[in-house]
């Protein structure tokens, strides 16, 4: 397991818009914690931070924090609990360190790669489903591996690699149930082929056809009224004269 060291200051700047202000100096606000014991406000300097990510171990680096400022303990060990980024740039905007003990086991999170392109992909045009990107252990930090690959170029199409098929160093302990699918090829998704209708042969609609024959029935009434001779109307009665 990899091990660096990151500085740190202790932050007394608290509240949105301090740690907004730090931001805009590259300042990353931190805090540190231990299970039983106060937390810390930190700072740190967003490259000596980016550099700690960067590793091979990724989040999963084991830290020598050296705090500046802190008279108890001027170095602690510590693991990446928790990141926080920017929704939109996705850079780091918060992040949370946990103490650890290396005599005392804990339980992380470790990513899952895959090394290999499928047969079933390459020739059956298959497609790789990887549903489970990373799985929860428990092990010493000095023991934490920093990824776990899985070899998929055997798979074929229907074939599947569970959790109880990973393989991890003797001293770790998968926690995530054993019966999840990890990686899988799927057949190819077929493409839905909708039948084509031919432009002769199609009947007008019964509600233009019913149409047509109300509008005929109406001008064969109309005619008919013509046809009919008119009532002649009586002259009007003449008033008597007194």
């Amino acid at each position: 397991m990899e091990k660096v060291i990151l500085n740190a200051e202790i932050r007394k700047e608290t509240g949105k818009a301090k740690a907004k202000k730090l931001r805009q100096e590259e300042i990353v606000p931190a805090v540190i914690y231990n299970d039983g014991k106060e937390s810390m406000n930190l700072k740190l300097k967003y490259r000596d931070l980016y550099n700690v990510l960067n590793t091979a171990a990724g989040e999963n680096v084991l830290i020598t924090l050296k705090i500046k400022g802190d008279k108890k303990t001027k170095e602690r060990t510590c693991i990446i609990k928790e990141i926080q980024r920017d929704p939109l740039k996705e850079n780091v905007i918060h992040v949370d360190l946990k103490e650890v003990s290396l005599t005392e086991e804990i339980k992380i999170k470790i990513p899952v790669h895959t090394h290999g392109e499928p047969e079933g992909v390459v020739k059956d045009e298959g497609v790789l489903d990887h549903p489970l990107w990373e799985i929860e252990a428990e092990c010493l930090p000095t023991d934490i591996p920093e990824k776990i690959e899985v070899e998929v170029a055997h798979m074929k199409i229907g074939d599947t690699i569970y959790v109880k098929d990973l393989k991890v160093p003797p001293k770790v302990k998968i926690l995530t149930d054993p019966e999840l699918t990890v990686v899988s090829v799927v057949p190819p998704a077929k493409e839905e082929i909708v039948p084509e209708v031919p432009a002769e042969g199609i009947e007008e609609p019964e509600v233009i056809a019913k149409g047509k024959k109300e509008e005929e029935a109406i001008e064969g009434e109309e005619e008919e009224k013509e046809k009919k001779p008119k009532k002649e109307e009586a002259p009007p009665k003449e008033k008597k004269k007194e």
